[in-house]
Parts: structure tokens; C-alpha cells; sequence
């Protein structure tokens, strides 16, 4: 949802950036393979520890890089299919790697409601991208929702970030909504197919 209205605003900043790195020598997809590695690592090295804030500070750095990829793309005249399939797995992992470590942390914290709540919305990110994935392979439209990719991370990064600053209440009520917001999505998008297949007629 925050796609449809942030786009415009955020490309003004990351156009001039990709346009950058492009002139020297980086790819579109090095920007990506990169920005996947370090909010991996960046994931399962601190959040798990309790490093929470840095965790969440870090890995706030590296998705930053799925924007100057796109950016990347744009500057030299558009992205290549393999780019796309690369970008879309690429996030697939990012996202796994997260909301993985967050539940790893809240079981280790014995945190196990937390970790219920995390785990659920690690499957309700995964199933959402999948719907989508297999409605345009199906020739179907899929798009939208409550917490798409965007919405999911503010939402996990602020609350995770912010309970490593001491902050209370923030956590809990962060992935307890993330739960309810991506189960919802899930239902919003295969509606969305269903109602795409009946104006196709299929």
C-alpha cells in the first residue's frame, strides 16, 4: 500500500543514486546480491544476541539497497527477467532471514507468544508473495493489500528497533498487528485472484 503513494518521492532520491553507482561499474543485480547478504547476515548475527537496535538499524540499511537496485534498473533503461526473478528471490530470503530471527530471539527470550506471532506473519509474508508470484504466472492480477513487503519490515524494524532501545509495549503490539495485517493480506489477494478470474471468466 505505502508503494503506491511513496514511489515517486522516494525515486526522486534514489534515481541519482543508481544513476551513480551505474557509472561506476555496479550492476543492478551486485546491488541486489549485496543488500541480501548484508540484511541476512546482518539478521542472524544481532537479533538472535539481543542486539536488537543495531540489528534493526543495520538491516533497515541493507533493504534500502532493494531501492537502488530498482533505481539501478530504471537508469540503464529497464531490468532484465532474470533481474526480476533474482530481486523477487532475493526478498523471499531477506524476509525469511528477519522474521526468522526475530522468532529465534523471542524463543530464546521465552517469549513463545511473540514468537507464535512472528512465525505467523514469516508464513503469511512468504504465502502473499506466492499468491501474487502464481496469479500473473496464471495470467491472473494479485496486487495489493494491507502489509505488503514495505509495510511488513517499518512495522517488525520499528518495533524490534525500538524495544532494543528500552521501549515498552512496542514489540509485542507490533508483531501481534503484523500478524492479523499479513493474515488479512493473504485473504485480500486471493480474493483479489478470484475476482480476476471471474472477470476472465476462468
Amino acid at each position: 500500500m505505502l508503494n503506491i503513494f511513496a514511489r515517486a518521492s522516494v525515486s526522486r532520491v534514489t534515481d541519482p543514486i543508481g544513476a551513480w553507482l551505474l557509472r561506476r561499474g555496479l550492476t543492478p543485480n551486485a546491488v541486489t546480491v549485496l543488500g541480501t547478504v548484508g540484511s541476512v547476515a546482518a539478521s542472524l548475527w544481532f537479533i538472535p544476541r539481543g542486539q536488537l537496535f543495531a540489528g534493526a538499524a543495520l538491516v533497515t540499511v541493507f533493504v534500502l539497497f532493494d531501492l537502488i537496485d530498482g533505481a539501478m534498473a530504471r537508469a540503464q533503461g529497464g531490468g532484465t527477467k532474470f533481474g526480476a526473478v533474482l530481486d523477487a528471490s532475493c526478498d523471499r530470503i531477506a524476509d525469511g532471514a528477519l522474521f526468522a530471527a526475530i522468532a529465534w530471539w523471542a524463543f530464546g527470550a521465552d517469549e513463545h507468544g511473540l514468537a507464535a506471532a512472528t512465525l505467523v506473519s514469516l508464513v503469511g509474508a512468504q504465502v502473499t508473495s506466492y499468491v501474487k508470484a502464481r496469479a500473473e504466472a496464471s495470467g491472473l492480477s494479485a496486487d495489493g493489500g494491507l502489509a505488503e513487503r514495505a509495510e511488513r519490515f517499518i512495522v517488525a524494524l520499528v518495533g524490534v528497533g525500538l524495544h532494543g532501545l528500552g521501549v515498552p509495549y512496542v514489540l509485542p503490539v507490533a508483531l501481534y498487528l503484523l500478524a492479523a495485517l499479513v493474515t488479512i493480506t493473504v485473504v485480500q489477494r486471493i480474493l483479489a485472484v478470484s475476482r480476476a478470474a471471474k472477470e476472465l471468466g476462468t
